[in-house]
């Protein structure tokens, strides 16, 4: 399904992208960045929280790397009250996916990952690939999320197209 270079070609994206877009929403001030604009985690602050969180607990599954303070989706919005800690935390949290990525092999990504989300309430077993492509997909998602409501506030966006990668 998925080989390692995939992993790694992804892990780059993301931090790329989480790069570009925290430096668009600096450029706006701490209210506009919590503004609920009808976005499924209202804001952008909201949103890159919530974005953070889906990569601290699937990290937390595929590599068990420390669980997200919150333990639940609802929580997710709040995980760090600043932009100033949630910014640090996203970028030093990049780097642990980036190492991660440089670490998985095909036979770990051939394997199923057994867990329980907190979300189904239930335990759950998956193919590691797949978990692992909804894992980026997940991110890209939420990004385009972000991306809407900040050129929705004026911010000057990046583009987000994989292909123009540096």
């Amino acid at each position: 399904m998925i080989t390692p270079a995939y992993v790694q070609k992804m892990a780059a994206y993301n931090a790329w992208m989480n790069k570009a877009i925290y430096e668009a929403a600096e450029s706006l001030d701490d209210e506009r960045r919590r503004q609920d604009c009808g976005a499924f985690f209202g804001s952008i602050h909201g949103t890159l929280n919530h974005l953070l969180w889906g990569d601290q607990i699937w990290m937390h599954r595929f590599a068990d790397t420390p669980a997200p303070a919150s333990p639940g989706i609802p929580g997710s919005t709040g995980q760090y009250e600043t932009f100033t800690d949630l910014k640090r935390e996203r970028f030093a949290f990049d780097k642990v996916i980036a190492d991660w990525a440089q670490r998985v092999d095909q036979d770990w990504l051939d394997g199923t990952l057994d867990w329980y989300s907190s979300s189904a309430g239930r335990d759950m077993s998956s193919p590691r690939a797949m978990l692992v492509t909804h894992m980026f997909n997940h991110q890209t998602h939420h990004r385009g999320q972000v991306h809407c409501l900040l050129t929705h506030l004026g911010a000057k966006t990046p583009t987000t197209d994989l292909p123009f990668m540096p």
